[in-house]
């Protein structure tokens, strides 16, 4: 197979074009220095040096210095597809919580956010996968509008862990109740670093695989899904090749082929060896607090 969605998910990201961006003494970002100069002017709290950029002030005014900054670069539309829903700001290390942002701000701060992804699928008697569902962005989604995804993914908001996300976004995108998305099994986290078109996008897709009757017909709930469709694994997987599907959700299909032996010997010892590097370890169904 030609693996562009690898290619799109590998091509490198020139980081002598973007500077460090650090809160309370942690690399959390990075920001393209085709941007600094919309972040002079905010004395006590951005200092820009030849270290990158510098929340200055204290812990408890990070978020509100956060919010009046990104409301002025989304009126420069500099921060674009504003959600009206805040994501954690987290040191990529360590996963300590450092500040909390509006989520459209994240890839221009190049923020480390986190993705939950399903791989639905329907087996053979033997459990065997011969058929993944397949999800249609609605047209008017904000990013990558009408593109293919997986039966459920979504990004993680702040408070939420991967696996809370997970059985919310369930219920919402393909009216999944709790008790069904209990079935899904924890798979492997990727970590995707690409430039996109609103900065740098950092995140670790946490991905599960869900088994569905083969009766089972997903219905979504929030408008975002235009259409499911059950393809066959060849089909579903040409598709992830290709261009059709968003990058996230053609990783995580990619990788789920990888994980259940579904791919020619040839094609998989090539896309383990790209996939390597992506590897960020083994995705968890943690309940959180």
């Amino acid at each position: 197979m030609n693996w562009l969605a690898l290619s799109a998910a590998l091509a490198p990201v020139a980081m002598a074009a973007r500077v460090p961006f650090v809160i309370g003494g942690c690399a959390a970002g990075s920001v393209a220095i085709d941007h600094l100069p919309a972040l002079d002017g905010w004395p006590g709290d951005l200092r820009i040096d030849a270290r990158g950029v510098t929340l200055a002030c204290a812990a408890e005014l990070r978020d509100a210095r956060l919010a009046v900054v990104n409301a002025e670069l989304r009126r420069r539309g500099l921060v674009r597809g504003w959600r009206d829903e805040t994501f954690a700001v987290v040191d990529p290390g360590s996963g300590q919580r450092l500040a909390r942002i509006e989520r459209a701000a994240a890839r221009f701060w190049g923020t480390l956010t986190l993705g939950a992804h399903v791989n639905g699928h329907v087996t053979d008697d033997c459990g065997r996968p011969t058929a993944l569902w397949v999800a249609q962005r609605s047209d008017t989604k904000p990013t990558d509008p009408g593109l293919l995804d997986n039966l459920v993914g979504g990004g993680v908001p702040d408070g939420q862990t991967p696996w809370q996300a997970l059985v919310r976004e369930g219920w919402e995108e393909a009216g999944l109740t709790a008790a069904q998305m209990q079935a899904a099994r924890p798979g492997r986290v990727i970590r995707l670093q690409r430039e996109i078109p609103e900065g740098l996008q950092v995140e670790d897709l946490h991905v599960f695989d869900l088994a569905l009757p083969a009766s089972a017909t997903p219905v979504n709930q929030d408008g975002e899904v235009q259409y499911f469709t059950c393809l066959p694994v060849p089909d579903a997987l040409a598709l992830a090749a290709g261009r059709a599907m968003t990058v996230d959700a053609a990783l995580v299909t990619l990788d789920f082929a990888l994980r259940h032996d579904l791919l020619p010997a040839a094609d998989a010892a090539c896309l383990a060896v790209q996939l390597a590097p992506m590897l960020a370890g083994s995705a968890s169904r943690e309940q959180g607090p």
